[in-house]
């Protein structure tokens, strides 16, 4: 009698052991669906950046409207502090998190460099392959895939003519230190090379040395200023619009929350919008698509955000959407 007891126990373990074994390799080490104890890591270079932080809110409501609603999102911001960034961007490739969303281009460059084993998913790096995050669009690697928020300079520039035609001379306000900037920057010259149009170019290093870049731009002749995505001049760029603003020299922008901290107008992607986008890519993987299987996205102008109280101090009148060929979004 004992020993049926022992073989009927050894048999019902080992059928346990087998199931379990089973459960384990079902997924080939990637999620099937929806998980009540999903973890998520959520990493930005500086939340001062306003856009970035939409782009996160952006990225959790997604999330939770697609079945994650009691997963833990874990936002850590660095506060453009790049030793902090180091130190969370480690702490966070410990293999308990699903996924890792990084916003922008510093926190993607420094996750992905990590080679880990954690798939990355990021929001808002204007040129990936450049940035050395992914070798190709279409076929992402280094376990990494996201959107870019690729910014048409061409198209803010020949917005801004049809704005204020009479503008000669472009300057340029951005940090080197800022892979987005120097490429928007390096873009929009190029641009303006082929179009014969003079411009020139102020560098800082910190946000204090804002203002006093727009001043000698200005005092160099420039009769327009452009500002790229660029965290330590967004810092700034309140300065930047007064100095602006008290010579009546209009200002021209990447993004949206730039307008809103009083540059005049620019050509914008939706900041939640990408952030939702970045989030689809995640829930594919989560459904047991491959990273290389998911096509890293650049996301698209959605309208043009046009700052009317700027507008009125410089005489400038709201265009319409006619002229621009875009939805107006007006801020004041």
């Amino acid at each position: 009698m004992k020993k049926t007891f022992k073989k009927i126990a050894a048999v019902f373990f080992a059928a346990v052991i087998a199931v379990s074994c089973l459960a384990g390799c079902s997924n080939g080490g990637e999620s099937s669906g929806p998980s009540e104890n999903g973890k998520f890591g959520i990493v930005v270079q500086t939340g001062a950046n306003g856009a970035f932080v939409d782009m996160k809110d952006g990225i959790i409501e997604e999330m939770k409207a697609n079945g994650y609603e009691n997963a833990v999102f874990d936002y850590k911001d660095a506060q453009g502090d790049s030793s902090a960034l180091s130190t969370i961007i480690s702490a966070m490739d410990d293999g308990s998190y699903d996924a890792i969303f990084t916003i922008g281009t510093a926190c993607t460059q420094s996750f992905v460099n990590l080679s880990s084993e954690t798939p990355c998913f990021f929001c808002a790096v204007s040129a990936p392959v450049e940035a050395q995050v992914i070798t190709d669009m279409n076929t992402p690697d280094k376990n990494a895939t996201g959107t870019s928020n690729a910014i048409p300079v061409g198209d803010i520039i020949e917005m801004g003519y049809k704005i204020t035609p009479d503008v000669t001379k472009w300057g340029f306000v951005y940090s080197t230190s800022q892979v987005n900037a120097v490429d928007t920057v390096e873009s929009a010259q190029e641009y303006l090379d082929s179009k014969n149009i003079s411009y020139e170019s102020a560098t800082v290093e910190t946000s204090a040395d804002v203002k006093s870049a727009a001043e000698t731009l200005i005092s160099n002749g420039c009769d327009v200023i452009f500002v790229p995505n660029d965290a330590i001049v967004q810092d700034g760029v309140q300065a930047l619009s007064q100095v602006c603003e008290e010579a009546g020299i209009p200002t021209y922008c990447s993004s949206a929350t730039t307008v809103s901290s009083g540059c005049l107008a620019t050509l914008a992607i939706d900041d939640k919008g990408i952030g939702a986008k970045t989030a689809d890519k995640c829930l594919e993987y989560l459904n047991g698509t491959a990273i290389t299987d998911i096509p890293a996205e650049v996301v698209g102008i959605d309208y043009c955000t046009f700052n009317s109280s700027i507008a009125a101090s410089l005489n400038i009148e709201t265009p319409s959407s006619d002229v621009i060929g875009y939805e107006v979004q007006v801020v004041e």
